[in-house]
């Protein structure tokens, strides 16, 4: 099966951004950002990798923001809690046509200058949205030319979608950059222009009077500028070779024709569907209340939930990146974030200590043994390894769930998954992702676990 191209547009303007042209298509990928994959920045031991990702998780880290009517929250979990409102705003849904007054706080970041400048830079966050909540996360990015670019809104996000629509924002450029759903990047990286510097602003919601706290645990963002290649070097099997994680099995074509509004049903679920597969894995579930409006007569009706809770009215999809993440976040216990990872060497430390990989690739049939479809995006989870080193993955683009577990050959795995660049089957020259991947781990990590995202830069 082929998932429906929904991205074609947006993927090749960001590719003709770096001088080629791009087909991304339904399977959930973000803005088919052009990217090394690295994830390590200057935190791991690639000295050439470009990827960077910074979070703002601790309270000295939260306190290192300028904080207007937020608390920083020490005991527990950290983060930013709306505390005494600075004011009210009104807010028009753009996809209800609803405007009504929200009291707001906000906190900005300090300035962040990554290790290396970057052409793309992907946000994500992990928050708690009760009834009446919401949040908008925006950048304002700086460039080498010593400009600045405008504030861009990356996000309107509520774990739900009763008080306002979860959306991001088209239509925000400023002529140097662009916001493509989810990514920001540099129209023109040949010309050199780069972003060299970054700050982060959340603005928490809520409905006037309610006392509702809207929290913030983690945001972060990750920066890249990742040259075009159509091959990436080969790594050798390693530390989680024989080692295959316990991941259910959820099917995404089991769901087609059931909540077409959310993107035209199962046909292109691949992202929320191998999300909820990794949260299951972690033995978090959604709620019967919260299954309640799922037809009890649908099989695995928590995907459903997934891609409800996943969904941008804005995008038209269940695959923004960052929504993918902060959905994951919204079960107790549980992280998520968004990033670029080097090699299937990094992958394997995290499977190693029981973190699996949702990843973000293209291809056509012919350069994936055994998965039997071309896609121009697609979303599936690495859980494991052979003996041999290949991946074993999770891959819901099966016609039952007993079909989601494949093996892929080792190299055809990586190529696709980390390359910027590649042919589709008519020859022509499409777009890859470049090693984008979400990770959910524990809130409470193993030294194992803390030991492995470190390595490719998360903390």
């Amino acid at each position: 099966m082929t998932t429906t191209p929904r991205r074609t547009v947006l993927a090749a303007a960001v590719a003709a951004a770096v001088g080629g042209s791009a087909s991304l298509g339904a399977g959930g990928a973000g803005a088919a950002p052009q990217g090394r994959g690295g994830g390590r920045g200057h935190h791991g031991a690639d000295p050439d990798s470009t990827v960077e990702y910074h979070g703002w998780v601790k309270a000295a880290d939260w306190r290192a923001g300028t904080a207007q009517g937020v608390s920083v929250v020490t005991s527990g979990r950290a983060g930013v809690v709306l505390a005494r409102p600075r004011g009210t705003v009104d807010y028009t849904d753009p996809h209800t046509g609803t405007t009504a007054a929200w009291e707001y706080a906000t906190w900005l970041s300090p300035v962040r200058r990554p290790a290396s400048p970057a052409t793309e830079l992907i946000a994500s966050w992990n928050a708690d949205t009760p009834a009446g909540t919401f949040l908008r996360v925006e950048v304002q990015a700086g460039y080498s030319d010593r400009t600045q670019s405008p504030w861009y809104t990356l996000g309107i996000w509520a774990s739900g979608d009763e008080d306002v629509r979860r959306t991001s924002v088209d239509g925000q450029e400023d002529g140097r950059s662009t916001v493509w759903t989810d990514t920001l990047a540099i129209d023109d990286a040949a010309s050199g222009l780069r972003l060299t510097s970054y700050r982060l602003r959340l603005t928490l919601h809520r409905a006037p009077g309610s006392g509702a706290a809207p929290t913030v645990w983690r945001l972060g963002a990750m920066t890249s500028a990742v040259p075009d290649r159509f091959e990436v070097p080969a790594t050798a099997p390693g530390p989680a070779s024989g080692t295959a994680l316990t991941v259910p099995q959820y099917s995404q074509n089991i769901h087609i024709g059931r909540y077409p509004e959310y993107d035209n049903g199962g046909e292109a679920w691949c992202s929320p569907t191998s999300s909820q597969m990794i949260v299951e894995s972690f033995g978090k579930h959604p709620t019967p209340e919260q299954l309640a409006w799922v037809n009890p007569d649908f099989t695995d009706p928590q995907v459903c939930h997934a891609a409800r809770s996943t969904y941008d009215y804005a995008y038209g999809g269940c695959g923004n990146w960052p929504f993918n993440a902060a959905y994951a976040a919204t079960y107790d216990g549980l992280q998520g974030v968004v990033t670029r990872i080097a090699s299937l060497s990094d992958a394997e430390r995290l499977v190693a200590a029981g973190i699996p990989v949702i990843t973000s690739q293209s291809f056509f049939e012919a350069e994936l043994d055994g998965a039997g479809y071309g896609t121009s995006g697609h979303l599936m989870t690495v859980i494991g390894f052979t003996e041999e080193g290949d991946v074993v993955a999770n891959d819901p683009n099966a016609d039952d769930n007993a079909g989601v577990r494949r093996v892929y050959p080792r190299r055809q795995f990586e190529n696709i998954w980390l390359r910027t660049r590649r042919y589709d089957a008519s020859g022509a020259v499409r777009s890859g992702t470049g090693g984008v991947c979400y990770l959910y781990f524990p809130v409470r990590t193993s030294a194992a676990q803390r030991a492995a995202l470190a390595a490719v830069g998360i903390r």
